[in-house]
């Protein structure tokens, strides 16, 4: 049986990069998007590793007070809520709806996992208009512990009551490869531009510049 196709989103399906325009006009400098992003993926790790848990959103948030403090901007209230509601209404990366349609034409199941709340994730997924296109989505919320913690991957894998081995995931982000395969799952890594695998760990057998050349070799490999 092919795997269980396992699609991040932030940045795999959904394009983060929509949010410079609002960066710029805040900071003055749309690439500072870059900066707090980085930190928000930092922080969730430091949430999972030290404590205390607290979910993404709340990260993000934290994340760009950081931001702030570090650039001596005063961040108003609807700036940073601005920002924050932004990340809900992210558009899909242009390919992606053909890549995932494509798979699903091959018969391969599709679901995502998240380090967005469940509420956070579905408000993505129907604005960036693929929730149709998703047979469950899962959160980082339900074990309290984010990607790339091994705990995530296999909440996945309990929720669907099959091995982890039978889940391939498919993410734009190096770290969540390493632990998608530390956890016993199969990868494929997006190299969006930018985007590179960590040289120190366990590498996918696929790769691919976008998410549907990605897609079309997963049906090659999953369903011969």
């Amino acid at each position: 049986m092919p795997r269980v196709i396992v699609c991040d989103v932030n940045e795999t399906l959904l394009d983060i990069g929509a949010l410079e325009p609002q960066f710029q006009q805040v900071f003055g400098d749309g690439r500072a998007l870059q900066d707090w992003f980085a930190n928000v993926l930092l922080y969730s790790e430091v949430a999972t590793l030290a404590g205390p848990y607290s979910d993404f959103a709340s990260i993000g948030g934290a994340a760009l007070d950081m931001l702030a403090g570090a650039r001596r901007i005063t961040l108003s209230s609807g700036d940073r809520s601005s920002i924050l509601q932004g990340m809900l209404t992210l558009p899909a990366h242009p390919e992606v709806r053909d890549g995932l349609q494509t798979m699903r034409d091959a018969g391969l199941r599709l679901v995502t996992l998240t380090n967005s709340a469940p509420a956070a994730v579905q408000q993505q997924l129907t604005n960036a208009g693929l929730s149709a296109l998703f047979e469950r989505s899962f959160s980082v919320d339900t074990v309290r512990r984010f990607k790339p913690a091994a705990e995530a991957y296999q909440s996945v894998a309990n929720g669907l009551g099959l091995p982890a081995d039978r889940l391939r995931l498919v993410a734009a982000h190096a770290w969540d490869i390493v632990g998608a395969l530390r956890a016993g799952c199969a990868a494929a890594f997006v190299a969006r531009p930018g985007k590179v695998l960590y040289p120190l760990g366990p590498k996918p057998d696929i790769t691919g510049p976008d998410f549907l050349s990605v897609a079309r070799q997963i049906i090659r490999v999953e369903t011969q």
